[in-house]
């Protein structure tokens, strides 16, 4: 399969659309805010499209949009960074705003960046970053919690990218036993993780195993994550359960979706937590090695 490269912008501010009297109102310039079908003018746009880029950041820029005397532009983000001058003249910016390019970015309709996995939305310049942050197409990033993988893509990419690149064991069914073992478990420094793929139901979940530190006690937790988006997990549920020596522990949930970070999950507790004590305990023998086996199944809700 192909690889693609993505352009992160997570970090990107969502700016809603201007609302001052000096401004064009952009539902009255395009009406509904999202359209299906291409419009013939939105390839024409280019050039217009380069004028709002800002000269610093390279990032589209929205109001307040600042110029100087001779008719530069720069974000207001980037205002402070340059000292109050001009990046392409040197000369003094001053508080002028540029309203002219702002009311072009209103009156523009341009196509989600995620168009290529399939999103066909045309939104006006003023609502499409703010669409783009919360759109259904946008890529995946890597659940793999072993290292800050990069990665992104669509789930099929990445289902490849777990078993090629980072070995992860794949595995057809809706159940599972799992046995955990590790030599030193008092190092929870170094901390025990795995992550195992799961395929049932035309879908993939993500079981992951790990210690961490839950205040000043030593734990470890076992969580299911869903490959696709928060609506589609909450159709189906798992369980978990742990034990040796006649007792057990047992957790029901619902998956997350891998939009949620594996550290996010990990730190809302959202899993099967047990005591390092515990599961020293469920080891059996003289508990200087963890040898945990944890069982569970993934079902669907009708």
């Amino acid at each position: 399969m192909a690889s693609v490269t993505y352009i992160d912008d997570s970090h990107a501010e969502v700016i809603d659309p201007p609302k001052n009297e000096e401004m064009l109102d952009v539902t009255e310039l395009v009406g509904d805010h999202i359209h299906h079908s291409p419009k013939p003018n939105v390839t024409s746009y280019g050039n217009v499209r380069e004028l709002l880029e800002c000269p610093v950041c390279l990032s589209a820029m929205y109001p307040p949009i600042h110029q100087c005397s001779n008719g530069h532009t720069l974000c207001s983000a980037c205002k402070p960074r340059v000292h109050n001058r001009c990046p392409t003249c040197r000369h003094e910016l001053g508080n002028i705003r540029c309203l002219a390019l702002e009311k072009v970015a209103a009156s523009l309709e341009l196509p989600c960046k995620y168009q290529n996995f399939g999103c066909l939305g045309i939104y006006p310049y003023y609502c499409k970053l703010k669409h783009e942050s919360q759109c259904q197409y946008r890529p995946y990033t890597c659940p793999y919690a072993g290292s800050e993988c990069t990665v992104a893509g669509d789930i099929a990419y990445l289902v490849n990218h777990l078993k090629d690149d980072h070995k992860v064991d794949m595995h057809n069914g809706s159940t599972f036993n799992h046995r955990y073992v590790k030599s030193n478990p008092h190092e929870v420094e170094n901390a025990t993780w795995m992550l195992t793929v799961f395929s049932c139901f035309g879908q993939y979940f993500c079981l992951h195993f790990e210690a961490f530190q839950l205040g000043m006690a030593p734990v470890y937790i076992a969580f299911l994550r869903f490959m696709g988006d928060d609506a589609e997990a909450k159709n189906y549920s798992y369980s978990l359960e742990v034990g040796g020596c006649g007792r057990k522990m047992t957790w029901q949930g619902v998956p997350r979706s891998i939009r949620d970070s594996h550290r996010k999950v990990r730190d809302s507790y959202d899993g099967l937590i047990i005591q390092r004590n515990m599961a020293l305990f469920f080891s059996g023998g003289d508990r200087k090695e963890l040898k945990l086996r944890v069982t569970g199944r993934i079902w669907k809700e009708q």
